[in-house]
């Protein structure tokens, strides 16, 4: 699992093993209790059996190890809470894990376990929509070079560059939301997901165990049927892709020869081990590294999906350790990201300045647009094409050039020229786009920090 570097310390703790078996425990306990709540087992053994479903009292490490020789963590732990119930209260021993298996215990585990893993991402996704929302708002008119194939084609803002991962992240919000109402339901079957151990009473357990775990209750167990959980890797995977997205353009701006943004400067934040001037893009880079880890992870989940009849064997186990480290690395690019939005250090006289170098070149859609309706828009391709080579070869200024070409002067005088070379005039539906995505965020943005 990635280490401190990659991932928040609150999301390592969801996923550590000493929380696992809590997760476990806590089933164990709310097992007992619903059977007991419906006259399977006696509410004497129930209440001893709970009272020893606690991590503290169990050696997590011994445990573990113990797994690897059972084939899961759920044998050996059943195994010391029977221990634990026989010292504390020998006649309930018999009743500690009544009419469940091994994968009740430990994809309910997991589920509990998501749950927790979900609410911190979406209050981090949440955090980072704000300081995006701030910055969209903040930068609306702040003019940059838009890039194609990285290269410089006509002019954007920063505000409808973050406007685009804001929209995105809506989405992913929803999605969320989506994956949590899918995935947190109790997973009850029995040995082969019939509940037969419990004859016409496992409905009721079922349902007593789910409502004492603030659970849902599926239509039936779902062993070998693994979507809900492929649903969350997947809406995982793409929140980290937009988040690398974001990482990637963010690292592009702060190049040296670049130099539009950069990550906020802060002591120890971003230094080199040699060279004093350094300033890397540490925040990008923990994201980028999730963005890389993480499409394999989702296929590696995926692929475990294609289990056999009613317990997989190998693919089952498969998921134990990849669907936390999804949820490690997407947390830990979450917050990376949310750092570096929050203190975004915006150049943006050198987005101006950077507008520049092209010449005007950039602006040649512009005149040839402007040309279009009174001379074709063939014609005024060609001509501001050939304007263009010219500007190239010359060294010269695009509109320097077009101011010598009879064709255009006929057509625009030299204040409507001078007029397409102005950024703030050749940027379409900026505004409106950048107020649709705005109106869709739930935070008030008026107040810029």
């Amino acid at each position: 699992m990635p280490d401190s570097l990659f991932a928040t310390d609150a999301m390592r703790d969801v996923f550590s093993e000493r929380t696992r078996i809590a997760r476990m425990l806590e089933f164990e306990a709310a097992l007992a209790r619903a059977e007991a709540s419906v006259g399977v087992i006696p509410r004497e053994a129930a209440e001893a059996i709970a009272g020893e479903c606690n991590a503290d009292g169990f050696d997590v490490a011994a445990i573990a190890r113990d797994a690897r020789k059972a084939g899961n963590l759920a044998i050996p732990l059943v195994a010391a809470l029977t221990r634990n119930v026989a010292a504390a209260a020998p006649d309930a021993k018999g009743y500690v894990h009544w009419g469940a298996t091994s994968q009740d215990v430990i994809d309910t585990g997991l589920v509990l376990q998501v749950r927790d893993a979900l609410a911190l991402i979406e209050a981090d996704v949440d955090r980072l929509a704000t300081a995006l929302a701030v910055q969209v708002r903040r930068h609306a008119t702040t003019v940059l070079a838009g890039r194609t194939w990285l290269q410089q084609a006509l002019p954007v803002t920063l505000g409808i560059k973050l406007a685009g991962v804001l929209s995105a992240l809506l989405r992913h919000r929803q999605r969320l939301a989506a994956a949590r109402r899918q995935v947190l339901v109790v997973q009850f079957g029995g040995a082969a997901g019939t509940l037969a151990s419990l004859g016409d009473r496992g409905i009721a357990v079922t349902e007593a165990l789910a409502a004492s775990l603030a659970l849902d209750v599926p239509d039936l167990p779902w062993h070998t049927q693994r979507d809900r959980f492929c649903d969350v890797a997947s809406t995982l995977g793409m929140l980290t892709a937009t988040l690398g997205k974001l990482a990637r353009d963010i690292s592009l701006l702060a190049q040296s020869e670049v130099g539009e943004a950069q990550e906020p400067a802060l002591p120890g934040r971003g230094g080199s081990s040699t060279m004093p001037q350094k300033r890397n893009p540490v925040g990008a880079a923990i994201a980028l590294e999730a963005a890389v880890r993480v499409p394999g992870l989702v296929s590696t989940m995926l692929s475990a999906a294609v289990q056999e009849h009613e317990r997989g064997l190998g693919n089952w186990p498969a998921e134990w350790a990849t669907l936390p480290e999804i949820a490690l690395c997407a947390s830990g690019a979450v917050v990376a990201m949310v750092e570096v939005i929050e203190g975004l250090d915006v150049d943006a006289d050198r987005m101006r300045a950077n507008l520049d170098i092209t010449q005007g070149l950039i602006f040649a859609e512009a005149v040839q647009m402007a040309l279009a309706p009174s001379i074709g828009r063939g014609t005024a391709h060609s001509l501001v094409a050939s304007a263009c080579r010219r500007a190239s070869a010359e060294h010269a200024h695009l509109r320097e050039i077009l101011a010598q070409e009879p064709d255009v002067t006929r057509v625009l005088d030299a204040q409507q020229l001078a007029q397409l070379f102005d950024p703030l005039h050749y940027l379409g539906a900026t505004e409106a786009f950048v107020a649709r995505v705005l109106a869709g965020h739930p935070a008030r943005t008026d107040q810029v920090r």
